[in-house]
């Protein structure tokens, strides 16, 4: 089935040129184009697309704006959405507000596959969850799988597969993945509830570990708990969790 999308950019050529790249996506069925906010804010409500391609800065409201708009004025589900801009201090933002991805203009034809197959499998998250295909198993569908945040001057794409641990550090969150950690202003609660259960656990009220970098749970002299990380960290473990990492241990 046709992926039903929409193009919004204040600029005639910029519209033609993602239109000429989008015709080498046999799916991707291109049914409207708006050069402004009201337009395509108008287009969305008569033709419900399933993807919006939205320039950032466009008369009326700019694209951030529109997507929040559409999220709080519409009963129908908001289009997944790539940005397309020439501007990358909005990458955050973009993400923030659920964002399938961000293309900086000028983008090749290797780079808008990539955004688009991105979408494919979002839609088809989206129809294995509400049971129109056969199911996969819960831990492949509603969990974050990559983070994207802001550090030491970079917009970072981290898949969660690489974190080996979250520890927390008074109003922030710090995230370990290989030889580099990173701070995020998160909560562990709002960090637990974002990864796969199945992967992730949390052992402390202050710590999660990935499961897949852990190498054992070992009792210390004193009587405490310690995980064992395959790098040699040890995450303190409260007594609360240990029968679970247990078991989940024995299922690996």
């Amino acid at each position: 089935m046709a992926i039903q999308t929409l193009i919004a950019d204040d600029e005639v050529l910029a519209r033609r040129k993602l239109r000429f790249l989008l015709d080498g996506e046999p799916d991707i069925e291109v049914i409207g184009e708006g050069s402004n906010a009201a337009e395509i804010i108008d287009l969305v409500g008569t033709t419900a697309p399933q993807l919006l391609f939205l320039d950032v800065k466009m008369p009326g409201m700019n694209g951030l704006e529109v997507v929040e708009h559409l999220s709080r004025v519409t009963d129908r589900p908001v289009p997944h959405v790539i940005f397309t801009t020439a501007y990358d201090q909005y990458a955050l933002q973009a993400f923030e507000i659920r964002a399938t991805d961000y293309l900086l203009k000028p983008f090749t034809a290797e780079r808008l596959q990539r955004a688009v197959q991105r979408v494919r499998e979002q839609i088809e998250l989206t129809e294995l969850s509400a049971g129109r295909t056969q199911k996969t198993p819960k831990e492949k569908n509603g969990y974050t799988t990559r983070l994207v945040f802001k550090s030491r001057g970079r917009i970072l794409f981290l898949s969660v597969t690489d974190i080996r641990w979250i520890g927390a550090e008074e109003n922030y969150v710090r995230i370990c993945a290989a030889n580099e950690t990173h701070l995020l202003r998160e909560t562990m609660t709002s960090m637990e509830q974002r990864l796969d259960p199945h992967a992730f656990l949390r052992v402390h009220r202050s710590s999660i570990v990935n499961l897949k970098y852990v190498r054992e749970v070992r009792t210390e002299p004193q009587g405490d708990f310690v995980v064992h990380m395959v790098d040699g960290r040890k995450v303190p473990m409260s007594r609360s969790y240990h029968a679970r990492i247990r078991e989940l241990l024995a299922r690996a």
